[in-house]
């Protein structure tokens, strides 16, 4: 079966009592335009998204007839969690991470990371609230930030933000 549209949400979707057929993707199969599965009940399923990033997630409909629906149902995996004490560990973290180019997730005031050993060691050792769970990872934040440089005559833009911030006249 091949499937190019996503048709809603089992929030917003009356599903009149039909089966529910569930696709498992894991997090970062969830943008992909081009997916070759097997639903829980062993339907083949091709997903092919060509227009757009699907940004598929969890509930999401992809079919329906009189007896099924077809519904996206992401796995949990290990992440890092992240519990910030102050908008300045939000702004360090977030800084972190998209300068390492990973993915983050927001979650009742939490911020989630796919797990990356090298990543945690790093937040630990700058004292940072951490745990390592299993999450679902399902509320990404996305951007649209230009291409950059990194050449900033030595210093990093986070330090120049931080000069900045902690100039006299800020205070």
């Amino acid at each position: 079966m091949i499937i190019k549209e996503k048709i809603g949400n089992l929030s917003s979707f009356n599903d009149e009592g039909r089966a529910i057929d569930r696709l498992t993707l894991e997090w970062f199969e969830t943008s992909k335009r081009i997916i070759h599965k097997k639903t829980g009940s062993g339907r083949e399923i091709v997903l092919k998204f060509l227009d757009k990033t699907p940004n598929l997630q969890q509930d999401d409909v992809l079919y329906a007839n009189d007896q099924v629906l077809i519904v996206v149902e992401i796995l949990s995996c290990e992440a890092i969690v992240v519990m910030p004490r102050s908008t300045y560990e939000i702004a360090y973290v977030c800084y972190e991470i998209g300068n390492k180019h990973l993915p983050l997730f927001f979650e009742n005031d939490l911020l989630v990371i796919p797990f990356d050993e090298p990543v945690f060691k790093m937040l630990h050792a700058s004292g940072f609230a951490i745990s390592k769970q299993k999450r679902k990872l399902l509320n990404q934040l996305r951007t649209t930030v230009s291409p950059h440089s990194h050449a900033w005559e030595g210093k990093s833009l986070f330090s120049k933000i931080l000069k900045v911030t902690n100039s006299p006249a800020n205070e």
